[in-house]
């Protein structure tokens, strides 16, 4: 179910997925994804609305994705043995991350 809500971040209206709530003494922020900007979000329960016509049916600007058959690997350091090896990693490292988006530019 797609809403409509504000971001104070982006200080702009956005359209999103929620994902889980987290309740607070006054407020009730809920964690949502905001397809068009590919983020995660907390937003307050004021700030939501129901959308409207045919903005429900506009394409999403962002859209999830991986890269086909690529893991995320690092250096492990082995200082007793004086050798370093690469193995797989759980998440990508930044160092990685800011590599791939120099290729990209």
């Amino acid at each position: 179910q797609i809403y409509v809500v504000f971001s104070e971040e982006l200080k702009c209206w956005c359209r999103a997925v929620f994902q889980s709530v987290q309740c607070q003494a006054l407020h009730h922020p809920l964690r949502c994804f905001l397809v068009d900007y590919a983020k995660y979000s907390l937003v307050e329960s004021d700030n939501i609305r129901v959308p409207m016509g045919l903005f429900t049916k506009l394409p999403y600007r962002a859209k999830k994705c991986s890269l086909y058959c690529t893991k995320p690997v690092t250096l492990h350091l082995d200082f007793c043995e004086n050798t370093a090896k690469i193995g797989p990693a759980k998440r990508w490292d930044t160092a990685a991350i800011q590599h791939f988006r120099d290729l990209l530019k």
